[in-house]
């Protein structure tokens, strides 16, 4: 018996495996699939810049990254004793311009010397709606509690992201021969611009991403994550408390459908071999100076010799590290 409407999909035009260099941006869903892939030992660069919400936040700063931007004291302003960039999210704000500026350029160079060997790009699309500074008609990513009457406030057409990302992609392609991009449409509902606004919001969002991949078809792929929110999973025991963002329960079953889609049969071996490696080492004992843990930890310390000799890409030496410190107590 099918109590669900489930989402069918077909062969996924390319694969992800921990060999792969995977760059993510968009809203809060990319960060959740990001750490997911971290915490599974793929190499992935999660949201450079912070969380983006639209479309020209996320094209502006994939420029940028092509570009490497060098910001400079111009591209800050200062409010409530602190230093923000209108494109950066609030965890790159601080009191100090100089630590704001390093951590900032830092983060933007690592993204930037990566684009090159960058496989897949991921990129999760919000909202439609953009806000811009009013002086300047400049992008806006996070306003930053600014007064409202420094922005203006546009929802965008289908034709305005598909033309930004047709020459975005051209862009790219130049940089990355071999990339592959996959989007997708955040399942978090915006209900500040009221429910209807936001469903035309996704739906231009949709429509633009599908355009997309019909003129891109050997680049682009789409992943459903919103239409398996909104129809396997449609019900408010999927949301967190807030009734907008999907639990922990329901991220996890997007991840799973993510991985039976996107990754091969030995890459879920692999996953399996990290996560059983990580729940070992979660493992608090009863007495951690006996003879039996420490046995138990030599063992985990073979078990990451043996993955570091058979998959030499994976970076296990956090884990290495933290057995060796608590062997040597």
């Amino acid at each position: 018996m099918e109590l669900i409407t489930k989402v069918e999909y077909g062969k996924a035009p390319f694969k992800i495996s921990h060999l792969s260099k995977s760059l993510l941006l968009g809203s809060c869903f990319a960060e959740n699939i990001g750490c997911l892939m971290r915490e599974n030992k793929f190499d992935c660069d999660v949201n450079p810049f912070g969380i983006l919400y639209n479309p020209l936040s996320v094209s502006k700063a994939l420029d940028d990254i092509i570009a490497c931007k060098h910001y400079g004291p111009d591209d800050l302003f200062f409010h409530q004793e602190c230093y923000h960039s209108y494109m950066h999210h609030g965890s790159f704000s601080a009191t100090n311009q100089e630590i704001v500026l390093d951590t900032i350029n830092t983060r933007l160079s690592k993204a930037s010397q990566r684009l090159a060997q960058t496989e897949v790009l991921i990129i999760t699309f919000g909202t439609a709606w953009v806000y811009y500074l009013q002086s300047t008609r400049e992008v806006v990513s996070n306003c930053h509690k600014m007064p409202a009457k420094k922005f203006v406030r546009e929802k965008l057409t289908v034709n305005d992201i598909v033309e930004n990302y047709s020459s975005l992609i051209a862009k790219l392609q130049q940089c990355s021969p071999n990339l592959r991009l996959l989007f997708t449409v955040s399942p978090i509902r915006h209900v500040k611009d009221g429910l209807h606004e936001n469903q035309l919001s996704k739906a231009t969002l949709l429509l633009a991403v599908d355009e997309l991949t019909r003129r891109f078809p050997e680049q682009i792929s789409y992943f459903p994550a919103y239409e398996i929110v909104m129809d396997e999973l449609r019900d408010y025991r999927f949301y967190a408390d807030d009734m907008v963002h999907p639990s922990a329960l329901a991220i996890q079953y997007i991840w799973e459908r993510f991985c039976e889609l996107y990754f091969s049969a030995d890459t879920l071996q692999l996953m399996k071999e990290c996560s059983n490696l990580a729940r070992a080492l979660a493992h608090r004992p009863l007495k951690p100076d006996s003879t039996e843990y420490k046995r138990f930890l030599g063992q985990i310390v073979l078990k990451i010799e043996q993955l570091n000799e058979k998959y030499p890409y994976l970076d296990l030496k956090k884990e290495l590290e933290q057995c060796y410190i608590q062997l040597n107590q």
